[in-house]
């Protein structure tokens, strides 16, 4: 402190003049302590003085220009230093920190700016659609393919086109047969089901129905006995399984077998694959445009009730120029009527094979041909469409 302040005035911001020497409070804090000479005299204007300046509260009085001029009790003065303490600027910032309008327009700013983009969004879902998770390209590639070599094969040598089903049995048995026993463990035996089931479609082109039965009451036999020489550990399910994967695969495409013996045989098995072709594309080209109502969504949730509405239009035109164009003796209205028979059992042999793969937890039977799966997942239509088509052509034109 200053020497010079002894001397100063005794009035003043911050001093205690004579006229204020009432309000002086008595106690350590103004001499009576022992830090002060107990001889000296405790009254006085410049002891007061040196007194307050030690004793002042805060540097920031100077800040509230009305606690000097305002009243002269002590109320006022712990006023002042309740309002310019701690505790006032606590409350008062939250109202001048406050930032109302500006930060709640900022975020406004981008979204308005923002709301159109997300409209472009639903349009790349048809898009998924169209392709149906496959290879395009490749599925039309290899379908033109097999289409070649079965139209060959049918028209050149029959006995050709029955060794390509037979083929085409071995193939769907080794198929089904290898899922069954990586996804649920099930053994069924493969080589009396190859065998047997090679045996069945040239027993059905050679003898018909008769030798048909006969082959498969047979497969279905050598499969109970070829499962005996393993331990008995789930023997029930493995021979259960190796007879449905006979009467599923080889027996219903002896049907096939059985068409082509007839004189125009070759043209009866030619309408049965267009028919069945065509009645699949009707329903993917009408369910793809049109689809909305699902057909069997715990099953196929991709096949729609519109699609099967194509899949019958299609196939009864499709039937009516086969039977009046390819089939001896054949009417249109027999085509009516082929076509729409044709378009329920491809539907339901889709929605059959799709259950077991479900049940399986695939989505495709094989990977052998590119953009189609395997054999199976091109078979799953034709295999219980055979005895509708076989059937009703001996009903309308004969089996001669």
């Amino acid at each position: 402190m200053n020497d010079s302040s002894w001397g100063a005035p005794q009035t003043g911001p911050g001093y205690w003049g004579p006229a204020d020497q009432d309000r002086a409070p008595a106690g350590p804090a103004y001499g009576q302590g022992p830090s002060y000479d107990q001889g000296r005299a405790p009254a006085g204007p410049a002891y007061e003085r040196h007194a307050v300046e030690e004793t002042r509260p805060m540097p920031i009085v100077p800040d509230m220009p009305d606690v000097p001029t305002g009243g002269g009790d002590n109320q006022d003065d712990r006023g002042a230093a309740r309002l310019s303490g701690p505790l006032f600027r606590d409350e008062a910032a939250p109202q001048t920190e406050r930032p109302a309008p500006p930060s709640s327009q900022t975020p406004q700013e981008p979204m308005t700016g923002a709301a159109p983009q997300p409209q472009p969004e639903p349009q790349p879902q048809p898009r998924q659609k169209k392709s149906a998770g496959r290879d395009l390209g490749a599925a039309i590639g290899v379908g033109v393919g097999l289409g070649a070599v079965i139209i060959a094969s049918l028209f050149i040598v029959k006995a050709v086109f029955v060794g390509v089903i037979a083929v085409a049995v071995v193939v769907g048995l080794w198929e089904l047969t290898s899922r069954l026993d990586e996804r649920k463990g099930i053994k069924a035996p493969l080589v009396p089901l190859a065998v047997g089931g090679a045996a069945m479609v040239v027993a059905g082109y050679v003898r018909g129905p008769e030798g048909a039965w006969v082959a498969m009451a047979l497969t279905a036999l050598a499969v109970l006995v070829w499962r005996m020489t393993e331990p008995p550990e789930g023997y029930l399910k493995d021979v259960t399984a190796g007879v449905f994967a006979a009467f599923y695969v080889p027996f219903l495409a002896t049907f096939v077998a059985m068409m082509l013996t007839a004189d125009d045989g070759a043209w009866r098995v030619l309408t049965f694959l267009i028919l069945t072709v065509v009645s699949d594309t009707g329903a993917y080209a009408i369910g793809w445009r049109f689809g909305k109502h699902k057909l069997a969504p715990r099953i196929s949730p991709g096949k729609t009730r519109e699609g099967l509405f194509g899949a019958v239009l299609f196939a009864m035109v499709a039937g009516v120029l086969c039977m009046q164009f390819l089939i001896d003796d054949g009417t249109w209205w027999q085509g009516l009527v082929i076509g729409a028979c044709v378009a329920a059992s491809a539907t339901l042999g889709d929605l059959g094979e799709s259950m077991i793969k479900r049940d399986l937890g695939i989505k495709d039977m094989g990977t052998l041909l590119p953009g189609h799966g395997g054999i199976m997942d091109r078979l799953d239509s034709l295999l219980p469409t055979a005895p509708v088509v076989w059937l009703l052509l001996v009903l309308f034109v004969g089996s001669a």
